[in-house]
């Protein structure tokens, strides 16, 4: 009998195409995390990265380095996957309980800039892989895996990529299963380290240990192909009491990409945030009211999101990024958030600070939450004149369920290069055409001047 990873391995490899709806979503996919990934290279996470490995970059490294410069692949995945997920605006995969892209996107790049002769199609097709693996392992073991504090991004995260990776290194199923394989011993990362620059190094971890996975399985290296299910093997290690294991999984048709999709954030913070922020913001547009009127706000949401959101009076504009009353005052004061509310200064400035002691956060209990994947995050205003409004949301804004448009789209990847002081709209033209791409190096050259460094 076929252990899990080798299912998963031949149903990911074995594909024989992919809708259209498919193509189009990973293409957005990348179009968004390559301007994430922009707009977090002059990151103090993504500098020091870099700096910690400067001896590697250089002119004559095969792999594109967004910060600058060309290096290794293990090297390029490292700073560019660190990048794209600093600044936590890069998108969500719920069935991974992952930051899906931040891994396999660098990862992927790390490959395809490195040859010419990748095609758009190619790389879309080893992301739809990858990203389907990432489901497929993300079944067994969550919500446990993620509740008891383990990173999905860079333990999900990287065994999945691991799989797209070696499709994109045109390795047969076997191999798939190998480089699956030797990254369950590579995937690592506890949710403790929210709130500091080791959080993005992990997404940058995962698509090092990925691509190095990958090759390693290229060479030769094999490990169990029986490590996800067998005892002291990643569920028995990793899982929890609410993980189901992999009895019950059966490989869909449908790519998951159709029926689940990704969330493409519209606000740069942790997305345990973003369904109290967009409920609250709907009900200041609908009702008119500003902080001022506030008596106090209480939100509920899930007991995973409480662990997440440490920080009720963030020292640092990381600590800020998972923080719920910095980010519903930020959001409530201004109408909205951009990257600009997640500097040094912005974080400490006094009309934000003087309201976020009105808002408080709880979390739903172990028995609410039971037996349900997903739960709605609830919200109460109470005004000092009397009125009370509340309001739920299970979808955040940017989700399938609620999409944004594609004038959002790009105005959001426009702001992350006037992050980085350069706002080109080609550059976002040319990425929209990357399905059609001959080779995605060349489409890669012409990024060259969208950040400080991009491409150089």
């Amino acid at each position: 009998m076929a252990t899990v990873l080798e299912q998963i391995a031949t149903h990911v490899a074995s594909r024989a195409r992919y809708s259209s709806l498919a193509k189009a979503r990973a293409q957005q996919a990348f179009v968004d995390t390559i301007g994430c990934m922009i707009a977090g290279t002059g990151d103090p996470a993504t500098r020091s990265v870099s700096a910690a490995f400067s001896g590697e970059i250089g002119v004559m490294g095969v792999s594109m380095v967004f910060a600058g410069g060309r290096s290794s692949p293990s090297i390029a995945a490292l700073i560019n996957g660190t990048a794209a997920h600093c600044l936590d605006f890069d998108d969500n995969f719920h069935p991974a309980r992952a930051h899906a892209s931040a891994v396999l996107v660098p990862a992927l790049l790390a490959i395809a800039s490195a040859n010419g002769s990748v095609s758009g199609d190619q790389l879309l097709c080893a992301y739809l892989a990858g990203l389907e693996a990432q489901a497929a392992v993300g079944f067994g073991v969550n919500p446990s895996h993620y509740n008891r504090g383990w990173h999905g991004t860079s333990t999900v995260g990287c065994i999945g990529t691991a799989a797209g990776v070696a499709i994109l290194l045109g390795l047969d199923n076997v191999r798939v299963s190998q480089a699956m394989s030797i990254a369950v011993s590579l995937a690592s990362g506890p949710k403790a380290q929210f709130g500091t620059s080791v959080k993005p190094l992990h997404a940058g971890l995962a698509a090092r240990n990925a691509v190095e996975a990958a090759f390693l399985a290229r060479a030769g290296i094999t490990g169990r192909l029986d490590i996800l299910e067998r005892p002291q093997g990643f569920l028995d290690l990793f899982g929890g009491a609410d993980s189901a294991g992999w009895d019950a999984f059966s490989p869909d048709e449908t790519h998951i990409i159709e029926t689940r999709g990704l969330v493409t954030k519209l606000h740069p913070c942790c997305a345990s945030t973003h369904r109290v922020i967009d409920a609250a913001l709907d009900l200041q547009n609908e009702h008119g009211f500003s902080l001022d009127d506030v008596q106090c706000i209480e939100t509920k949401v899930g007991r995973s999101a409480v662990d997440n959101l440490a920080y009720p009076d963030p020292s640092d504009e990381m600590q800020a990024r998972f923080s719920m009353q910095y980010c519903l005052a930020a959001a409530l004061v201004q109408g909205r958030l951009t990257l600009a509310d997640f500097t040094r200064d912005a974080i400490l400035r006094p009309d934000i600070r003087r309201h976020m002691p009105k808002i408080t956060m709880e979390a739903y209990s172990a028995e609410e939450e039971r037996g349900v994947e997903r739960i709605a995050h609830q919200l109460t205003v109470r005004l000092a004149d009397g009125r009370t409004l509340w309001r739920e949301r299970l979808h955040a804004k940017g989700s399938s369920a609620d999409p944004i448009t594609e004038t959002e789209r790009q105005s959001k990847f426009i702001d992350c290069l006037a992050w980085v002081r350069s706002a080109d709209e080609g550059q976002y033209a040319a990425l929209t055409r990357l399905e059609r791409a001959r080779s995605v190096e060349h489409v890669l050259r012409q990024l060259k001047g969208a950040g400080s460094n991009v491409g150089r």
